[in-house]
């Protein structure tokens, strides 16, 4: 089997988390998110959302983070690597706020390729914020949009994984995967 690096993806809250801890829990090899961590660690420095008051610099540090996964997951010896959210959600995320970013962003967003992309469409019932989730639910949606036509402009063709349990969420992904 060839290697294949699968990106997990959606808006805010649609469950993407829940999804890939299962899918560890099942022995898969999964990347975590890494927004999060750079969120709480800017916090920690006293800026309470790096994302709203430093756009560029949040994502330049997503960017060289995201890159540096793919990387890693190409190092792997498992066949089948998840990764939650891949480098064109950075684009999608510039395009929601409408902020303009470097050109070296799409160059890097075409140098890397992944093998498909799964998208987790906006989901109300299961929506909530927290401590790095600020995005109100309407938010939530066009951030989803924004990051489905930063795939599509990208050539992808990102597969809608249905509202489901996350057990079926599960096999809708392994049963889609290209072989």
């Amino acid at each position: 089997m060839q290697k294949k690096i699968i990106v997990i993806t959606g808006g805010p809250g649609t469950g993407k988390t829940t999804l890939l801890n299962s899918l560890i829990a099942k022995g898969f090899c999964c990347y975590p998110e890494i927004s999060r961590a750079i969120t709480l660690a800017a916090q920690k420095e006293g800026i309470e959302q790096l994302f709203l008051e430093n756009p560029l610099l949040f994502s330049e540090l997503l960017l060289n983070g995201r890159k540096e996964q793919f990387e890693n997951a190409l190092k792997e010896t498992a066949n089948l690597i998840f990764i939650d959210r891949g480098l064109p959600d950075i684009i999608g995320y510039m395009d929601y706020i409408g902020d303009t970013y470097p050109d070296y962003f799409k160059k890097c967003c075409r140098e890397t390729v992944y093998s498909q992309v799964f998208s987790l469409p906006p989901w109300e019932e299961i929506y909530e914020t927290d401590e790095a989730r600020y995005e109100n639910f309407e938010q939530a949606k066009a951030i989803h949009q924004k990051i489905v036509a930063a795939y599509e402009k990208l050539g992808y063709k990102p597969i809608e994984i249905p509202k489901d349990t996350v057990e079926n969420r599960i096999r809708f992904i392994l049963e889609s995967i290209e072989q």
